[in-house]
């Protein structure tokens, strides 16, 4: 089965992508950043609405991935609180100015993570050099999912990366998360091209392909049908 994730900002998104048949969450504020970090009340609040899995970002500000010892320091504080929500994962991301993963970083936050399992999000996409990052990745047993994009713009421009970086987690405790562009009508082939196990939907499920609009349960539905359909 191809496991379904779908962006919630809110307590509705979250049961309405249920409904549909996503197999877990991940939750953000503020989409049209890019996701920041929620609240410990929205948190608690989706954790305590849905049955599926809430994993949930922690991202302070959407200026770089890039972070100075604040934001870490804030970065920190949220990981300790959001590991005692009963959240299933936290998704981060995190790069030196050279464009390299932030391997101490990732370090810091994975120790504070106390056991909770990491998503890398979006920031791989920008890092200099994909398959070193991934490898990089590969190295942190904490590190269970990639979020990605191949870095491009749109997964969809990307097959080809995606299906090397899927490859390349053969056999590993990671697995690469395709998303970015993903729409109902083009999952299912991209999918049967690249061999992803996961993908993830963010406008893509939402109200008039729109990024801030809610979750459209029947569009969720519609997806979770297409990746169910016999090859």
């Amino acid at each position: 089965m191809i496991l379904l994730e779908v962006i919630a900002t809110t307590v509705s998104d979250a049961r309405a992508a249920e409904r549909g048949g996503a197999d877990r969450l991940e939750l953000v504020t503020a989409m049209g950043e890019g996701g920041l970090t929620p609240s410990i009340g929205l948190i608690e609040s989706v954790v305590d609405a849905v049955r599926i899995p809430v994993n949930v970002i922690v991202r302070p500000h959407s200026r770089a991935f890039v972070y100075d010892a604040d934001d870490y320091a804030v970065m920190l504080r949220d990981v300790r609180a959001i590991a005692k929500t009963g959240a299933n994962a936290i998704v981060v991301g995190m790069l030196r100015a050279d464009g390299s993963i932030d391997t101490d970083g990732l370090a810091r936050v994975i120790e504070a993570a106390d056991g909770v399992q990491l998503t890398f999000h979006r920031a791989f996409d920008e890092s200099r050099d994909l398959p070193a990052a991934f490898d990089t990745l590969l190295r942190f047993d904490a590190v269970t999912n990639v979020l990605t994009s191949g870095g491009k713009p749109s997964v969809l421009e990307a097959e080809d990366t995606i299906a090397k970086l899927v490859a390349r987690a053969t056999g590993t405790r990671c697995t690469v998360l395709a998303g970015a562009g993903l729409t109902v009508d083009a999952v299912a082939p991209f999918v049967a091209s690249t061999l992803v196990r996961a993908v993830h939907f963010g406008s893509g499920v939402r109200v008039d392909g729109k990024g801030l609009a809610p979750v459209d349960e029947e569009r969720v539905r519609r997806v979770r049908t297409s990746l169910d359909a016999p090859g």
